[in-house]
């Protein structure tokens, strides 16, 4: 079985080698979704700016449902990672990772709905991330008072493998959403 590490290389390479632009009918299944949670309130969905060949989650700012929503991307603070609300409109500054992030603001949120990048994924549902633990803190936090929460990890499909190697540290999602459906 191959290192974390070593997969984490592989799977950036191959991501960076077989990146493609989504169209937005990517995002269809979680459209459905939406569909009957807003149904019986107004929800917070927490998605990333993508970097690095990740999916761009922000083509869902075109489907119109999203306007029903509230829109919110993580900022790192202190090593953990906290949300905000956010609008294309919003002004961003970049983290100590160059990843944009939204200039801090008072309209921290809790999502309902959570976007998560991932580098690789497999049948358990679970994630390969970068290393540094930030979406498993806050979800190993969140989850505790939040058990109603949908984890969705955002990849293309040849970013499954067979086995990830885990720890106790590493919480898995509740779903994958790649261009063949939800896993």
């Amino acid at each position: 079985m191959l290192s974390k590490e070593l997969l984490r290389k592989k799977y950036f390479k191959l991501r960076k080698k077989k990146y493609y632009p989504v169209k937005k009918n990517f995002f269809v299944p979680l459209i459905e979704i939406l569909k009957k949670k807003l149904k019986k309130q107004k929800l917070v969905i927490g998605i990333y700016y993508p970097i690095l060949y990740e999916v761009n989650v922000l083509k869902i700012l075109e489907f119109k449902i999203f306007n029903k929503c509230t829109i919110a991307l993580p900022k790192i603070k202190k090593d953990q990672i906290k949300f905000y609300e956010w609008n294309k409109t919003n002004i961003m500054e970049v983290n100590k990772y160059g990843i944009l992030e939204p200039v801090l603001t008072n309209n921290q949120v809790n999502p309902d709905i959570i976007l998560i990048p991932l580098l690789a994924f497999d049948d358990k549902k679970n994630r390969l991330g970068y290393g540094k633990g930030y979406y498993d803190k806050f979800l190993g936090h969140f989850l505790k008072s939040n058990k109603d929460i949908i984890t969705l990890g955002i990849a293309f499909s040849f970013q499954k493998y067979k086995k990830i190697p885990t720890t106790t540290n590493d919480i898995k999602l509740d779903n994958i959403l790649t261009e063949k459906g939800i896993f």
